[in-house]
């Protein structure tokens, strides 16, 4: 692609397709433009930055490379099964390494750390090793964890909720008991039951982290998270995830889509009928220079954040979801990101290593409640690429992306380079340097920093227009799970559909990759409950 113009490759869409206009230029934005190319549809992707990739950018500086969002390479069957459809496979795309630790786990006041490994019996001698009898309650645990997603992958993850239809299926039907007992209980207690020594308790429990929300507050349902890593193992792409959206990008044009970067959409244009719905007519954007164009189409997909696309992009009267709607709905976390460049070796850290306190309650509650505060002291996610691949770190340095889950809140404040961020921002870093020192045992990690920046809740907002200055999107609660999540389709503007983290199916790349789907099959009224045959078929 072209920053300002944009090429393609492809032939897909020739004279009379239908025209598609797609608003975000992230996963979930070039997944649709691929999967919509590759439909006929004659596709433009406007992104306001001037990169691609969204949340999952990237950002170099002296020979460092740091993925700056997404880093974990999870439920590797969804990337696979995507690449699919577009007749290739991620093997094709990517080259994939299983970790090995998954990753590893710190916690406060215990001198040991505890490596989640790429082999389920290693995890059920773990576990077995520190608490005797739960090697076999985690066994009959992931069981659990497998039958709920296997359902889940059939029945929910892929389906627009349209109809009921998913929830009558028989094997629905004989877990549904089950399943809603699941539904409306949190994590938390759902793990207590099984496990009583807290260092398994925060692991089985962290999976809500990944979904925007705290374990007593995600649904118990989210147990299923546990099978993606103690038993199907963590991936890592080699060259960082910016390599996935490299590929996406890439199959995206070569099915005819045209990327278009430095392009901010300022407005949806609608018709204004005198009887029925109004319908969309195009996308109003301005480009890097200040000149305003209109692009028509007879689709548009708000691929980014949700809450800007309905309160920034469409008058009042027109907005689905309106301010007054997102008033009532929890934001997930925000976060303070710490991107360092580290002098010398650091093999205290695995490739994923998770740093738990020990009143896991209070963290949370810092971060959801209702008196919120930056934690301290906070749990925090370290990645070390570097210690998979080369390419992300000069020889003799090694690469850390820190993340510390804090309160969704612009107002904490933005980062900057070189500790030249907001106070509040550059303490947090601060401490989670010291932190991870300290528990790590690498208690020169602060005089061995060469390189430094900071993100903050104020850039998500300034850079991603993110709803309250999440890093996530809407947390997964009982309220904001599966069909009580916002839709993918206007209720107010026909040919007007959404995807990404912001609707369903939920937060995180897989997501985003499942999005774009649901959108194709809802364009095509399909109501199946499943993933699409692949490949799908070339346009005629």
């Amino acid at each position: 692609m072209t920053a300002g113009t944009g090429t393609s490759t492809g032939t897909s869409a020739g004279r009379g397709a239908r025209r598609a206009v797609v608003v975000g230029g992230g996963v979930a934005g070039l997944a649709s433009a691929a999967l919509l190319a590759r439909d006929g549809y004659d596709v433009q992707v406007l992104e306001q930055r001037d990169g691609l990739g969204g949340r999952a950018g990237t950002w170099a500086q002296d020979g460092f490379r740091f993925d700056t969002g997404p880093s974990w390479y999870l439920m590797p069957e969804v990337f696979d099964h995507f690449f699919r459809l577009l007749g290739t496979t991620a093997d094709a795309e990517l080259d994939l390494e299983v970790l090995e630790p998954g990753y590893r786990v710190y916690f406060e006041g215990e001198g040991r750390p505890v490596d989640v490994h790429a082999d389920q019996a290693a995890n059920l001698a773990t576990f077995e090793a520190i608490e005797p009898g739960a090697g076999a309650r985690l066994e009959r645990y992931l069981a659990s964890a497998r039958d709920v997603y296997d359902v889940a992958t059939r029945r929910f993850l892929y389906t627009s909720f349209e109809s009921l239809a998913p929830m009558l299926r028989r094997d629905v039907l004989v877990r549904s008991r089950r399943l809603l007992r699941l539904f409306g209980s949190p994590l938390e207690g759902f793990v207590a039951r099984s496990f009583a020594d807290p260092r398994l308790r925060q692991v089985l429990g962290y999976a809500a982290v990944f979904l925007g929300s705290s374990p007593d507050r995600a649904p118990s349902m989210y147990h299923m998270m546990s099978q993606l890593d103690l038993v199907d193992g963590v991936r890592y792409p080699q060259g960082g995830v910016v390599r996935v959206v490299d590929a996406i990008a890439a199959l995206a044009e070569k099915e005819g889509a045209r990327l278009r970067t430095g392009a901010t959409v300022t407005a949806i244009t609608t018709t204004r009928p005198r009887r029925g719905r109004p319908g969309v007519t195009g996308v109003r954007y301005r480009e890097g220079g200040g000149r305003e164009r209109t692009v028509p189409a007879d689709v548009v997909v708000g691929a980014a954040d949700l809450h800007h696309v309905e309160t920034a992009l469409l008058p009042p009267e027109l907005q689905t979801y309106p301010q007054r709607w997102w008033d009532r709905r929890e934001s997930g976390p925000g976060a303070v990101l710490v991107y360092l460049g580290v002098r010398g070796g650091l093999p205290q850290l695995a490739h994923h290593s998770l740093f738990f306190t020990r009143d896991w309650t209070r963290n949370f509650d810092d971060i959801f409640g209702p008196d919120r505060r930056v934690p301290e002291p906070a749990s925090c996610y370290v990645c070390r690429p570097s210690a998979t691949d080369p390419t992300v770190a000069p020889e003799g340095f090694e690469n850390l992306f820190v993340l510390v889950p804090v309160p969704p809140d612009p107002g904490i404040g933005r980062g900057g380079l070189a500790g030249a961020g907001d106070p509040v921002v550059e303490r947090v870093a601060d401490a989670a340097i010291d932190q991870v020192a300290d528990w790590a045992r690498a208690p020169d990690l602060r005089e061995r920093v060469v390189v430094r920046r900071t993100v903050g809740p104020g850039d998500f907002l300034a850079d991603f227009h993110s709803w309250s200055g999440g890093a996530l999107g809407p947390a997964h609660t009982w309220r904001q799970s599966a069909f009580l999540r916002g839709r993918n389709a206007s209720r107010k503007v026909d040919g007007l559909y959404y995807a990404g983290s912001s609707t369903i199916p939920g937060i995180g790349l897989p997501m985003c990759l499942i999005s774009a789907e649901i959108l194709l099959k809802r364009l095509h009224g399909d109501r199946s409950t499943g993933p699409l045959p692949e490949p799908l078929p070339e346009p005629a």
